[in-house]
């Protein structure tokens, strides 16, 4: 046997959805249902499990074979269900050498043997959904669309009703035929993801992305520690704080419903104030002129919207029985760039936080003193939001090390573009946005000193330029909210390209060299970046050798009526379509693609150490107080083999719990 491709289906009480998979399957009446599978290139098999048949021993003994590679769709799911079923079954899982000590790993089999083919359609630019994949390969074995309603079925607790016995679950001698057919579903799943393995066989991911995909399986299995007591205090003060609040906006208002939009744009209309949008920006600029009592209860509607409690439900939600959560990082969730997108919580769009006293405002909320924090700081709501990232703790003799990559993109994009003066205000450790300012003006910046005015000018450049964005992209990205005046934006926009001709350059030798690769069918390369066509796809290798790949790839027309690259994906809507891009948007996926492979060559360099969570290009570390700082940052801030002449930095500090510092 050298490949086992795996389907199961699954029972617990718990929702999937809310809780992930780590904590769906501590579930008490958490079970496996089906157990789909194929040995090699064999026939599928599926074992009816519920209905007493077992799973053979030489299957249960290839699921902690090493040399025994295990193939599924979303493999982490089965991974962690199997590692369960077989620990609850008594089986040895033989896992010492995965699950040190010390290490809060626990029990689950070994990512090392598991490839996951949902990984490998989306290093090819696939949808992230096996229905997806195989519409578009155009399978002859499509995943069933019968599967929704037999999950919600069979899978999920039902409503207890007089016609049904009162019953809170259904078993297949409830509906026989249902179940054949959730079989027949079982099966075809297993197919299906064996075709896929097939098609995308001439595509394989090399072994280093494996690799790090293993790594990535590593930290969720890991998971974070979360304050239990922090975490239930919070979502109680917010209810207070919500019931309080509302009933306050009713008096002012006299509303049944203050929080619905369209109740209240009709009170302030009938007040004298008409508005298009209640959004967040627009309340924020409402606020600055609204007579009383509007701006009171725009005010009110502010504190409202917060969604902090959101975060800390999820938390609850999902967290283990060891006070962990885990499975917060998708691998490979951005398939533009490969970057990690984030799961259940979502740390990579946490609140910042900007109290100056977080450890004294954590107490309080951990002591549940609501009308001190009241007091203290006047909207429990916004105190919430700030402490929601410190909702994660380091264990007991344990700290954090939080370490982050400084202006990664900017040095990267430097480093490609050839971009000298730029590399010399990072080797010489200077501020990028003091530089840019200066390079634009013509006049020496220094930070809250000499012309230190116009750095806020340079960093609005920096964030919103770097990419071709114009006039648009400096609204986007807030110029007016900071300060500048309308017709300051297109000459703004105009000196950051001045002084950075390199990177405007590259923008457009990457935009020629991807459109004639196209074009010719061929291969061409610039700036290091070399572009493929093959086989109806557009491949963009990396310094690392890594590919990025564009489906079906070919050359329309854009607004403009000039030619423009266009490709296959996963567009705004959420649908597959047919999407433009031009050379500064590939630019953007090509520098953030390598800022990803250098975070993963640190996490690597550094997968020694217990890898607990990683945000944007930040790692954090549960460590003993005796680990140096220092040589984490140095160790982190190593210059890949294949990025010589990048000049990196990394800086970090030490933390009981997780803040942006």
């Amino acid at each position: 046997m050298k490949t086992l491709s795996i389907d199961i289906e699954t029972y617990s009480s718990a929702d999937l959805n809310r809780t992930g998979v780590y904590r769906y399957a501590e579930d008490p009446d958490f079970d496996i249902l089906l157990f789909g599978y194929a040995v090699d290139d064999g026939p599928v098999r599926v074992i009816d499990m519920i209905n007493g048949e077992k799973i053979p021993e030489e299957i249960i003994s290839a699921l902690t074979d090493e040399n025994v590679i295990k193939y599924a769709f979303n493999a982490s799911f089965e991974r962690i269900c199997l590692s369960h079923w077989l620990a609850l079954n008594g089986y040895d899982l033989c896992n010492s050498m995965y699950s040190i000590p010390g290490d809060s790993v626990r029990n689950y089999l070994d990512p090392a043997s598991w490839r996951c083919t949902m990984i490998w359609s989306a290093y090819l630019g696939l949808p992230l959904s096996l229905a997806g994949v195989g519409a578009v390969l155009g399978l002859e074995k499509q995943k069933l669309d019968t599967g929704r309603d037999l999950i919600r079925y069979f899978c999920r607790p039902c409503a207890p009703t007089q016609s049904n016995g009162e019953r809170t679950r259904n078993l297949p001698e409830h509906a026989p035929d249902r179940w054949r057919e959730f079989i027949t579903y079982n099966k075809r799943d297993v197919e299906t993801e064996m075709e896929i393995q097939r098609r995308l066989a001439n595509y394989p991911v090399p072994e280093e992305v494996w690799d790090q995909y293993h790594l990535d399986q590593e930290i969720n299995d890991r998971g974070i520690l979360v304050d239990r007591r922090l975490v239930e205090n919070a979502i109680r003060m917010d209810a207070q704080s919500h019931e309080e609040l509302t009933s306050l906006m009713k008096q002012l208002t006299q509303l049944d419903n203050p929080g619905s939009v369209q109740q209240m744009k009709r009170w302030l209309a009938e007040n004298g104030l008409e508005v298009e949008s209640l959004g967040k920006k627009q309340v924020a600029a409402l606020l600055k002129d609204a007579p009383k009592p509007l701006g009171d209860v725009l005010a009110l509607r502010q504190q409202l919207a917060k969604s902090s409690v959101k975060k800390y439900q999820a938390m609850q939600a999902a967290m283990c029985a060891d006070g962990r959560t885990r499975g917060c990082f998708q691998f490979y969730g951005a398939n533009r760039t490969g970057r990690f997108s984030g799961r259940l919580i979502q740390l990579q769009n946490l609140p910042q936080n900007h109290l100056p006293d977080l450890d004294a405002a954590r107490e309080l909320v951990r002591a549940g003193g609501y009308d001190v924090i009241e007091m203290l700081y006047g909207s429990v709501p916004e105190v919430l939001s700030e402490l929601i990232r410190t909702a994660f703790i380091a264990p007991e003799g344990k700290l954090f090390y939080v370490a982050d990559f400084s202006a990664i993109e900017a040095r990267v994009i430097a480093w490609l573009a050839h971009e000298d003066w730029r590399a010399e205000v990072f080797k010489n450790g200077g501020d990028i946005y003091c530089a840019s300012a200066s390079a634009m003006f013509h006049v020496p910046v220094e930070k809250h000193g000499i012309n230190g005015h116009l750095r806020q000018k340079g960093k609005i450049a920096e964030l919103a330029l770097g990419y071709g964005g114009s006039v648009g992209a400096l609204k986007a990205m807030g110029a007016l909210e900071m300060g500048l005046q309308e017709d300051e934006l297109l000459p703004l926009v105009q000196a950051w390209r001045e002084s950075n001709p390199n990177i405007v350059k590259l923008w457009w030798d990457v935009d020629a060299a991807a459109m004639a690769a196209v074009t010719e069918k061929g291969e061409t390369e610039t700036h290091g970046i070399r572009f493929q066509y093959r086989s109806g796809m557009l491949f963009v290798t990396l310094p690392s050798g890594r590919n990025l790949a564009y489906v079906k790839p070919a050359i329309g027309e854009n607004q403009f009526g000039s030619p423009a690259l266009t490709y296959l994906g996963v567009g705004s809507t959420k649908k597959w379509e047919r999407i433009e891009t031009y050379g500064p948007k590939l630019c953007e996926n090509i520098v953030q693609a390598i800022s990803r492979d250098i975070l993963c060559y640190a996490m690597n360099t550094l997968r020694h150490c217990f890898i607990v969570a990683h945000v944007h290009d930040e790692i954090i570390i549960e460590a003993d107080p005796r680990m140096s700082l220092q040589v984490l940052c140095e160790q982190m801030a190593r210059t890949p083999p294949w990025a010589k002449g990048l000049l990196l930095r990394s800086d970090g500090f030490v933390t009981p719990f997780y803040k942006k510092d």
